[in-house]
């Protein structure tokens, strides 16, 4: 065991304990990946054929090429620093979500930082987390771990005192202490990661959207610029080819939004920060998006819709000294510190402040064995030496124990009885039993203990909250069907009898879709129907967030549409799979996540109205007032047919007018967001409504500046200032 100092002499010696990470892109990918997309095609090609035109007029000075080529420098300076904003954002929740450890220094368990870890510490592991670092146990209660992310091998192996232990590798079951041996790029996930290339990430659904846009968007654009080449050319002839082809890339800068990219890009990381300093870590980008659509929120009771303060509020025993004993020995919490589960932690307490000492107990009677706990059998077994012999202690679900306990049927009915009423009340009944030897058969009944864990006091308002956006909120609990009943009268689900997992195994598939849209609360329900309600709700069309935090409730999270893991009690391994954290374990605070996630899309579909409104008032009004001018015969100076506006005038309005307005609603707030149904999900992001939108305005910005065109000239104004007047009314018509 090592004391501060040795720990940080050591942590400059073998460096932090993390994988090795791999160099992050050049700025020159970064600059590639920003131009490698069919809008910033057209304008090179517009840069590129200006100035190869100008050449071979003389070497005159290539304006709007060079204007091009600057808005497109612009740009891809804001994408670059705007991804690069985007990655500090994220390595700074990847930091708030980093897993910590219990760690003995100084001779006392404290909890730290996994990267904190030096060889020589003895740190403390339970079912449900990741090996931090290679190490040996010095202790090894019931440990079974999952090395399948090392070896391939699926079947858990058995970990006794002295045996190794890998890091990477999954503690399934049991609890025990390591001495770390390896930390770092010298532990075997480390030089394991160091062989790897990097694998690319899928695009985002909002990425994928994007980018089928743009592709939309680029082959509309080169028909209309190749229709009006073809024009110009039959009413200009091919004398004036260049000049025609310029109108033809104007046309096409007009229809292009060129802050696209950016704005969307700082809409992300900007609400992904938001959602941080609410206490919710984004682990995927693409729950961003998702969490707009959700339309069924299935969340766990205790820790989420509760305090997680587990109080012992009653014990109810004709043998008090052997209760107690039994709340101390099969308890896997430690007894000097908070470490471990808050109900184990909460006994505990009760046991001192009932004058019994947990470490001398354990002491006296030291571990010969134990069966943890499991949802399949509901119970956990620990057999101690006690006065020269073998004695099991229990503690468990009720049911459990009650069916393994040695009562005639009136004492039966007496404790089920008294289970229903505590049950009724909103308690959580642990049972509590003992036998001679190693067995879980023919115990000793000793009594049940009521604990009390009381709802956050912000749930009711968070859960109508969540209810008045469209969105249906499940408990799925795997506790007492009359506690979770409630629980739930308290803080709003009111809607259907609790259904309990016994009910679920006996209905198939159709019965049990039938079964989540009539019932909102599921009691004593098992991991794998946990899974199966997932699927029934996927199954008929919602778009389903869960919550969960043991090692069991992963293949339900990683079902979801969101996946949702709890920071403070979760496993590592629900936080690996999970897309969202918690970390205040809070519903509320999944609640504002949700509106934040619907926020983000709101938010990017007003940048796409606002720049595609303008963009299809431009196009317009270029077309229109080129056909106006050849019938009306205006032409400029230089004897070209006269354009309401120069490829210069559109770039200004496009960009300068795009740019700071766009960022402006990239932080823009929408209160009405949780007062509407969730969006479609896959639905377009130019949607029906958005669409209107467009049409209707761009239609009467472009009649604006068509109108102008029509009418000056034949109030005697000169062309100069009529393209003056347009260039004003188009740039002020947009902020309006």
């Amino acid at each position: 065991m090592l004391s501060s100092e040795e720990a940080a002499r050591r942590l400059d010696q073998y460096g932090p304990n993390r994988i090795p990470e791999v160099a992050p892109p050049s700025w020159l990918r970064r600059v590639a990946r920003q131009l490698a997309s069919p809008l910033i095609y057209v304008l090179l090609f517009a840069v590129a054929f200006d100035v190869v035109t100008s050449l071979r007029e003389g070497g005159t000075w290539p304006v709007e090429g060079i204007v091009i080529a600057i808005v497109i420098a612009l740009n891809t300076l804001l994408g670059v620093l705007q991804e690069y904003r985007a990655e500090d954002a994220l390595a700074e929740l990847e930091k708030l979500a980093a897993p910590m450890v219990w760690v003995v220094r100084d001779g006392e368990l404290s909890h730290l930082a996994a990267d904190v870890l030096v060889p020589g510490d003895r740190v403390r592991v339970e079912a449900g987390e990741r090996v931090p670092a290679d190490g040996t146990f010095t202790e090894a209660l019931g440990v079974m771990i999952d090395e399948s992310v090392l070896t391939g091998e699926s079947v858990p192996v058995e970990k006794a005192e002295r045996d190794p232990a890998l890091s990477g590798t999954l503690v399934v079951r049991g609890k025990g202490f390591l001495d770390i041996t390896a930390t770092g790029p010298q532990s075997a996930m480390g030089k394991l990661a160091s062989t790897l290339e990097r694998v690319t990430a899928d695009r985002t659904p909002l990425e994928k959207q994007l980018a089928a846009l743009g592709n939309r968007l680029a082959r509309w654009i080169g028909l209309i610029a190749l229709l009006l080449c073809v024009g110009g050319i039959l009413a200009e002839g091919m004398s004036r080819l260049e000049e025609i082809v310029l109108f033809a890339v104007a046309v096409a800068v007009a229809a292009i939004p060129e802050g696209m990219p950016a704005v969307v890009t700082l809409t992300l990381s900007l609400g992904v920060q938001r959602m941080a300093r609410k206490n919710a870590i984004v682990r995927r980008l693409s729950a961003v998006e998702a969490l707009g659509s959700v339309t069924v929120i299935a969340t766990d009771k205790t820790g989420t819709l509760t305090e997680n303060k587990m109080t012992v509020q009653e014990l109810v025993s004709e043998r008090d000294d052997d209760a107690l004993r039994a709340l101390v020995l099969a308890n896997d919490a430690d007894d000097a510190t908070t470490a471990g589960d808050p109900l184990e932690v909460g006994l505990l307490e009760y046991a001192r402040s009932r004058g019994v000492d947990p470490h001398a107990l354990r002491v006296e009677h030291p571990r010969i064995s134990m069966l943890p706990f499991d949802s399949a059998w509901k119970l956990m077994r620990v057999t101690v030496e006690e006065s020269g012999r073998r004695r099991s202690y229990l503690k468990g679900a009720p049911e459990a124990l009650l069916a393994r306990a040695r009562l005639d049927d009136a004492a039966r009915d007496l404790w089920t009885s008294r289970i229903e009423a505590a049950a009724a009340r909103g308690q959580r009944v642990l049972a509590l039993a003992c036998g001679d030897g190693e067995t879980e058969e023919g115990l000793e009944w000793l009594g049940l203990v009521m604990l009390w864990d009381p709802p956050r006091a912000e749930i009711p308002a968070a859960l109508k909250k969540a209810q008045d956006a469209g969105i249906r909120v499940l408990m799925i609990t795997g506790d007492h069907p009359a506690t979770a009943r409630e629980i739930a009268r308290r803080i709003g689900i009111t809607d259907g009898e609790p259904v309990t997992g016994g009910e679920l195994e006996a209905v198939g598939p159709g019965r049990l879709r039938d079964l989540v849209h009539e019932h909102s609360v599921f009691a004593r329900v098992s991991p794998e129907q946990k899974l199966a309600i997932v699927e029934a709700l996927k199954a008929s069309g919602e778009v389903v967030a869960v919550t969960g935090d043991g090692v069991n409730d992963a293949p339900a999270l990683k079902r979801a549409d969101v996946g949702i893991a709890m920071g403070q009690r979760g496993s590592d391994v629900a936080r690996e799979v999970a897309d969202l954290v918690l970390v205040d374990d809070n519903f509320a605070t999944l609640v504002d996540a949700v509106e934040e996630g619907r926020n983000i899309f709101e938010n990017i579909q007003t940048f796409l109205r606002f720049s595609f409104s303008t963009n299809i008032a431009l196009v317009f009004l270029i077309a229109a007032g080129a056909i106006a001018s050849y019938l009306e015969g205006l032409r400029g100076a230089t004897g070209m047919l006269f354009l309401p506006l120069t490829a210069l005038q559109i770039l200004w309005i496009n960009f300068l007018g795009d740019g700071p307005p766009g960022l402006a609603l990239a932080v823009d707030r929408n209160e009405g967001v949780m007062a509407r149904p969730p969006r479609t999900p896959g639905g377009h992001l130019l949607d029906a409504r958005s669409a209107r939108f467009v049409l209707m305005s761009g239609a009467f910005k472009g009649l604006v500046g068509f109108g102008a065109l029509i009418a000056l000239p034949e109030l005697g104004f000169p062309l100069l200032t009529v393209q003056t007047v347009i260039f004003q009314t188009e740039s002020l018509g947009k902020l309006f």
